[in-house]
């Protein structure tokens, strides 16, 4: 991986995730694009300080679909599962209280704006994209837009907004379709072969995280959509009776 501290403000992945737990968060203004309340923040320990997302479970929209728990715990679920995989693709995330409650609080990636958004999207040799392209389908992603792509001036890809993922149904909604079909790589395999263990480990970090965040039902669905991809060993198809690319897609 090139995961660097480009993206953080100089840290780390572990010290932000440290600094995420137990620094003050300052809210600096408003992302009003986005449908729930997304507040840019500044979370610092005196020692340390840096840019971060605050999304408050006071501030979600109620979602027919996604009934249970909130959208911040399915963000948490998301970073579970990225460091999982060991692919370092959701941003170190954490849930804790904040100015307005209890959310999700996540770095603020400081993104490459040189990289064609939409020409990135459409590659096909990209290894990271490729395995975004495999995470979203164990979580279930319904909503991996074009704009939910991080490129690090270091070479690091990311992805954001992972609040709409783990429904108990099929609803993989994604610009990341070039793989549909195609064998998975060796490596997609084994991260998931490992990732399959830990799910079957109720004493793992994994199964603790998404069984505090998800319900049963959710959790069950997770292991199912990783047998599967194991056992068939292929990239999943688009749903015959359900939008396949999000709107807007960018």
């Amino acid at each position: 991986m090139n995961e660097t501290t480009d993206a953080f403000d100089g840290l780390d992945a572990a010290s932000g995730l440290d600094l995420l737990r137990s620094g003050e968060i300052t809210v600096e203004g408003r992302l009003t694009s986005a449908s729930n309340a997304t507040l840019y923040c500044t979370v610092s320990d005196g020692a340390r300080s840096a840019a971060c997302v605050y999304k408050p479970v006071a501030g979600e929209r109620p979602l027919w679909d996604f009934p249970d728990g909130t959208l911040a715990g399915r963000e948490v679920s998301a970073f579970a599962v990225s460091e999982a995989l060991g692919w370092a693709i959701v941003p170190p995330t954490v849930h804790r209280d904040g100015p307005f409650g209890e959310g999700m609080v996540q770095l603020w990636v400081h993104g490459d704006t040189t990289v064609d958004l939409v020409a990135l999207s459409r590659e096909t040799d990209n290894a990271d994209l490729r395995h975004m392209a495999v995470f979203d389908a164990v979580i279930n992603n319904s909503d991996r837009k074009i704009g939910h792509l991080l490129p690090t001036p270091g070479g690091h890809l990311y992805g954001c907004d992972h609040g709409v993922s783990f429904a108990e149904d099929y609803k993989l909604r994604t610009v990341l379709w070039q793989w549909r079909g195609q064998p998975l790589t060796d490596d997609a395999l084994t991260a998931l072969e490992s990732l399959r263990d830990q799910l079957k480990d109720p004493a793992s970090a994994l199964s603790d995280v998404l069984g505090r965040h998800l319900t049963e039902p959710e959790v069950y669905a997770v292991r199912n959509r990783v047998d599967l991809l194991v056992q068939h060993r292929i990239h999943p198809y688009p749903a015959p009776d359900w939008p396949s690319v999000p709107w807007p897609p960018v």
